[in-house]
């Protein structure tokens, strides 16, 4: 008996660490498995991006949203992605002051087909052509401004993007900065002002004071006029005719010089 209870507690940490074995197994195959399907998922998405061509519109007709882009241009192809840039906030605040259109509005935009080919045939037959659609439509008679891009990507894109998003950020914290400049300029000089105003009006004040005081012994304080120095100079003399005299050689200095010469 109590060489079997020996068997079966010795046997009982072998089965345990088999089954742990045998799940380690299981969670090491099922990350493989994991890993070897999005590798294919991601071959098959590079396959298919080499396929896909982009198209770039230079104007979107106001009115025009990505649903309604997408419900017109589907019917020549399969599409894959839309992005359209939102206009200048400034322009849309101008144009609803203009009493434009009130809605949100775009600048540009880009559309991705599933294949090339039938994203460069969509250009060249929708380019410089009538929108069309039902004529209740507001962008019933404008035209498309539309043009295949060789050799570009979506990811092309998305680095587009993010550089313009980082380059109006940095556009906006310079704008700021300068404006928190400005503001703290002024108030300072406002302040430096209100100091001012009060040293003058504290002045004024003891002078009336001193004024009106009968008893006040002192005279009120009188600005002292300013002392300027008057340094003399030394004038040229001229003769009668106004031009300076010549200085002439004494008669025993020429004589000294001659009688040295014949000597």
């Amino acid at each position: 008996m109590e060489d079997d209870k020996k068997s079966e507690s010795e046997a009982a940490p072998a089965n345990e660490r088999d089954d742990e074995g045998a799940e380690e197994e299981k969670r090491r195959r099922r990350k493989e498995e994991r890993r070897k399907r999005k590798k294919e998922r991601y071959l098959r998405e590079l396959a298919a991006a080499k396929k896909r061509g982009i198209c770039y519109l230079s104007r979107i007709p106001p009115h025009m949203d990505p649903l309604k882009l997408r419900q017109i241009l589907s019917r020549y192809g399969d599409l894959e992605r839309i992005y359209l840039t939102p206009e200048d906030p400034a322009a849309q605040v101008q144009r609803k002051r203009a009493g434009g259109f009130r809605g949100k509005g775009f600048s540009e935009g880009w559309v991705e087909f599933t294949n090339k080919r039938v994203a460069k045939n969509v250009a060249n037959m929708l380019n410089g052509e009538q929108i069309g659609g039902k004529r209740k439509s507001s962008f019933y008679y404008d035209l498309w401004n539309i043009k295949y891009l060789s050799k570009f990507k979506w990811d092309d894109l998305s680095e587009e993007i993010a550089f313009k998003k980082a380059t109006r950020e940095q556009k906006l914290a310079l704008e700021i900065s300068a404006a928190k400049r400005e503001r703290d300029f002024y108030l300072s000089r406002v302040d430096r002002s209100r100091a001012l105003k009060a040293i003058t009006e504290r002045v004024e004040k003891r002078k009336k004071i001193e004024a009106s005081d009968p008893n006040n012994s002192n005279p009120p304080e009188t600005e002292e006029p300013k002392f300027v120095r008057q340094i003399p100079q030394t004038r040229p003399v001229d003769d009668n005719n106004g031009q300076r005299k010549k200085p002439k050689l004494s008669k025993d200095i020429l004589a000294g010089i001659f009688a040295s010469s014949h000597s």
